[in-house]
């Protein structure tokens, strides 16, 4: 049947922003499905030790109150997620996340300013993954579909019910449930093994970020840089406390982790960006 026939994870972040450089973890869940059916749970809910803008709140519906309150230190939080994470990919567990790059790239962020080890020193060096990330393969497979590519309109394209959008296992689960449609749609991706299609996505995603960062040149910004790094963006220095690498012009993000809106210019390719937490 192939790969997303398999026992697949969903990974889902709901955080503080939308640089990933900067912001915080506030909830988190890795969902573990097979077949449709959900075989493991795990959430976290973190005191980010910053506060929770109400525009993040407002989106997920974490309160400063309730996460000072509820939450535990986002260090034991990163910590036990990535030994999470890196777990499964030890077992060979495909994780799927929507927009990975931006979860991937903010846990990674997380762990170093903590100073925790990173997802690839707990493999013992080798590189992470496999990832899926359906909002890059549905950009690679459908580049001419017209409309946003959040995951709620990715959802509504494939059939797939989204039940607590913005919720970290909700959006975990949807994103998994996308990635197995995909699938089912296009043969071409469903006959490619975990870590070959983690490869074209890495293929996937720096041909869209060299396309994007020629439009917004053309369009008038000169100095527009988007990382062509996946599924980790291309810097995330140690002991990071959030500013974006010299030289680049962010594109703009809204909190969190999953959904990507679309592309603020008509015509463009549509930009990553996400809005906070899935």
């Amino acid at each position: 049947m192939g790969w997303h026939g398999e026992t697949l994870v969903g990974f889902d972040l709901e955080t503080t922003g939308t640089e990933p450089l900067e912001a915080r973890i506030v909830t988190a869940a890795v969902v573990e499905v097979r077949g449709g059916d959900v075989l493991d749970r795990r959430d976290w809910l973190a005191d980010p030790g910053i506060r929770i803008p109400a525009q993040a709140s407002a989106i997920h519906g974490i309160s400063n109150e309730r996460a000072t309150a509820e939450g535990r230190p986002v260090r034991e939080v990163a910590d036990e997620l990535a030994d999470t994470l890196v777990g499964h990919w030890a077992r060979g567990v495909p994780v799927v996340a929507y927009n990975a790059s931006f979860d991937l790239t903010l846990l990674t962020a997380e762990l170093r300013r903590h100073g925790l080890p990173g997802l690839s020193e707990r493999l013992g060096g080798a590189p992470i993954g496999p990832v899926v990330d359906p909002y890059t393969i549905d950009r690679a497979v459908d580049p001419y579909r017209r409309g946003k590519r959040n995951l709620e309109a990715v959802c509504a394209e494939y059939g797939v019910v989204l039940d607590g959008a913005h919720q970290a296992a909700a959006d975990a689960l949807a994103a998994v449930l996308v990635a197995c449609a995909i699938a089912e749609r296009h043969a071409s991706v469903a006959a490619l093994t975990p870590g070959e299609l983690h490869e074209r996505q890495v293929g996937w995603y720096a041909r869209w970020a060299a396309d994007f960062q020629g439009f917004l040149r053309r369009k008038g910004t000169p100095d527009a840089v988007i990382d062509p790094a996946w599924p980790l963006r291309g810097h995330v220095p140690a002991g990071t406390a959030g500013a974006a690498p010299a030289g680049t012009a962010p594109v703009g993000a809204a909190a969190g982790g999953g959904a990507a809106p679309a592309a603020a210019i008509p015509g463009a390719p549509e930009p990553a960006v996400t809005p906070a937490g899935g």
